[in-house]
């Protein structure tokens, strides 16, 4: 039975409508959704499918998604906002703002390093507590007391969770306030976003629950296997410390969403994200709210980081807390396209010379390193439409 899709796409973007379909007939999709921006304007806005595994809520319009490391890229955002604003210097050091962070050497690590995963902070060596995942203070301690595990600056490791702590205690810093409550006062709020981190309970029952990833098959990539064969090494340390973050069935609690992690809980929907990202794609303003200027977006696209990476084993590429095109991993075919995927395939980006804003959500996780394949075939249909 082909899947019934809701919500709205202008005549001119079928194309991303009939590959959101295939999504669903040829790819294993269970729910989703999509979301376009073009220069401020909503053209394409759908869903379909499934909130739960057993199939027993519906999708709807304002159903929530946990999207991983797509938050990353949200966070990065609120960071360029304080730049633009004045409040916070990218090449100044870290310490300024967060003083203890000047332990273990750190004294002149500037910013600009923490954003472009170039810190040698991706992970905290020193055994830590369960409970640590989800102890704002006990982390960004850690993360202050911790050496580097390379001279910073010299190479880029993907710092899968930390980015969060480390990029979050300094708009803590600055703010006085946590990084999801300043995203809900000074951006998602305001635009009208609903994008969280840091989720209310009230939020619970229109929130997708995320389908883990099976375990890989005989003869396929098995990054987790890789890392562990080194269990002291940066890259295992980095997703097994604080060791219950890879709990299966984790993210589905109460305790996930509550948190803020701003490396890998944000909860929002494929619309939030386009919204986001419509937002910077057009200069940085939508619908009379204004974001960061055309100063700061172009700062967005500046590469900073590229090649292997020290933790992820694969070449990645990166600018300013975002990630950008790369072979196998293309945010549409325009250069200065910015963005962030999420683990199991989420993804948001702006192309901001196309003007266009993308979100994908979904809840069945696949295996992918940098951008999932169902995002892929629409991110080609968008294009194919314009």
């Amino acid at each position: 039975m082909a899947v019934k899709i809701e919500g709205t796409c202008d005549p001119k973007f079928t194309r991303v409508k009939d590959a959101f379909a295939e999504n669903f007939e040829k790819r294993g999709e269970v729910g989703a959704a999509a979301a376009v921006m073009l220069d401020g304007k909503s053209v394409v806005d759908i869903w379909a499918g499934h909130a739960d595994q057993a199939k027993t809520r519906p999708w709807t319009r304002d159903t929530l998604n946990n999207v991983y490391s797509t938050t990353k890229g949200v966070t990065a955002i609120c960071a360029h906002r304080l730049a633009d604003k004045g409040l916070l210097d990218i090449d100044a050091p870290v310490a300024k703002y967060w003083p203890e962070f000047a332990q273990a050497g750190k004294d002149k690590l500037p910013v600009r390093f923490l954003l472009s995963h170039r810190a040698g902070l991706p992970a905290v060596r020193k055994p830590l507590d369960d409970d640590a995942l989800f102890n704002w203070n006990k982390m960004t301690t850690a993360l202050a007391e911790q050496e580097p595990w390379w001279e910073p600056g010299t190479k880029h490791g993907y710092h899968a969770i930390t980015f969060g702590w480390l990029i979050g205690e300094v708009i803590r810093r600055i703010t006085g306030k946590t990084p999801g409550v300043y995203l809900r006062d000074e951006i998602a709020g305001p635009l009208g976003a609903d994008f969280h981190i840091g989720l209310d309970a009230k939020h619970d029952a229109r929130t997708a629950d995320i389908i883990a990833l099976p375990p890989p098959g005989p003869g396929e990539p098995n990054l987790f296997a890789e890392v562990m064969k080194n269990p002291e090494s940066a890259a295992a340390k980095a997703f097994m410390n604080p060791p219950g973050g890879m709990r299966p069935g984790l993210v589905n609690t109460r305790q996930w969403r509550a948190a803020e992690i701003p490396a890998g809980n944000g909860h929002g929907t494929a619309r939030s994200l386009a919204q986001l990202y419509g937002a910077l794609a057009r200069g940085g303003e939508l619908n009379g709210v204004r974001v960061m200027s055309k100063e700061q977006i172009a700062q967005c696209s500046i590469e900073q980081s590229s090649g292997p990476d020290e933790l992820l084993i694969i070449n990645t590429r990166f600018s300013l807390g975002f990630m950008m095109s790369q072979p196998g991993g293309e945010l549409g075919p325009n250069p200065k396209s910015f963005g962030h995927p999420g683990a199991g395939g989420s993804l948001g980006y702006a192309d901001p010379e196309a003007k266009i804003g993308f979100g994908y959500t979904m809840n069945k996780m696949q295996a992918s390193l940098l951008i999932d394949p169902r995002a892929t075939w629409l991110i080609e249909a968008v294009y194919e439409s314009l």
